[in-house]
């Protein structure tokens, strides 16, 4: 079946363009408004240590919200939209890079091919989430098949998924990186390092980790978890490389998470992101103003908090049937195909016998 083709990639970029201008007032205003916050939060949440760690955690949770307000800052940078100053973007980059605990030059690699190939079932394994389709699932050993329900499961993914991802698998290069790929790694490292250094000497370790470690893991958890949600939903989009579609897989494999506005301001307007990944040079601030002044681009798949939540339960992609289905439906389906297989095998063996 061949999926029906949305207007051209020229004539939804054009109504897109004029809102890929960055503000440099905007822009800077952001990192104030972000930054500080960020910083007084922090603060905060030390010095509430002596009067209850019930009260410090009130104060981690947001400075968590601020932590993901900052990476989507450091995404502009990687897109190149943030500053028109390529320079510009690529300190503000691996600065705020620092402070989320991601290599710059690395995620900015990594997130392109992303982009580039997203809900392309040929061009899977990076920059995204590990998704097997149900032949692939139904041929694979069954320790394959072990390893990608625990990789699948909720509490893997999204409680141990930060820590492995964030405090392990970003300190390291790819294979295949390129020097100044690999340099920026080292130095985001090496400034980590430093700040965590200063705090600990400033503070002491004990009160570090209980201020920074819900930070880190609460900001991880959810940012993996917009991820995760705005590309798994049931109808998204997934094609063969020959009948892909770079405008069919940004407005259909892309959803519009509609969030209570104070949830939209602290992710940044990362909801919107039918509309990033059809223009990803439309800096944050630029991207519902851009949704709202295309009647294409509204009709995205729009999920809220509670419909969102149904992304859980999705594991495997369904080719036949366009959309995802959970575990338990490959199960039924599993069951399906066995009464199906006995009666081809009771027609054969007749066939066998008089032989």
């Amino acid at each position: 079946m061949t999926t029906p083709q949305l207007p051209g990639l020229s004539s939804l970029k054009k109504s897109v363009a004029p809102f890929e201008q960055t503000n440099r007032k905007t822009s800077i205003r952001q990192m104030f408004n972000t930054l500080v916050p960020l910083v007084l939060l922090w603060t905060a949440a030390y010095f509430s240590l002596n009067v209850s760690y019930g009260l410090t955690l009130l104060f981690a949770i947001p400075a968590a919200g601020f932590v993901i307000r900052t990476f989507i800052i450091f995404h502009d940078c990687c897109h190149g939209s943030f500053f028109k100053n390529r320079k510009a973007n690529d300190i503000l980059g691996t600065l705020t890079g620092v402070l989320t605990l991601v290599p710059y030059r690395q995620w900015k690699r990594s997130h392109s091919i992303h982009h580039a190939g997203s809900s392309n079932l040929d061009k899977r394994g990076i920059g995204d989430i590990w998704i097997m389709t149900v032949d692939e699932y139904k041929a694979a050993k069954p320790l394959e098949r072990l390893f990608y329900r625990v990789y699948r499961n909720p509490l893997v993914m999204f409680i141990l998924g930060p820590i492995a991802v964030f405090l392990i698998q970003y300190r390291f290069n790819a294979k295949g990186a390129k020097r100044k790929e690999r340099m920026n790694t080292y130095l985001t490292n090496v400034l980590i390092a430093a700040l965590y250094t200063g705090l600990i000497l400033l503070m002491g370790w004990q009160a570090f980790l209980l201020v920074q470690l819900p930070i880190v893991f609460v900001s991880g958890f959810l940012g993996i978890w917009l991820f995760y949600v705005q590309h798994q939903f049931e109808h998204t989009y997934f094609e063969h490389d020959e009948e892909w579609s770079y405008v069919n897989a940004a407005v259909e494999g892309s959803s519009y998470y509609k969030l209570p506005k104070l949830l939209q301001w602290i992710t940044g307007n990362i909801g919107f992101h039918h509309v990033h990944h059809l223009s990803p040079k439309v800096p944050n601030y630029n991207l519902e103003l851009a949704h709202n002044a295309n009647p294409t681009l509204q009709k995205a798949t729009t999920i809220t908090l509670g419909t969102s939540l149904q992304a859980l339960k999705y594991r495997l992609w369904d080719e036949e049937r366009k959309a995802f289905i959970s575990f338990r439906e490959m199960k039924q389906l599993l069951r399906q195909s066995q009464p199906a297989a006995a009666e081809r095998l009771k027609v054969i063996k007749p066939g066998l016998q008089s032989e």
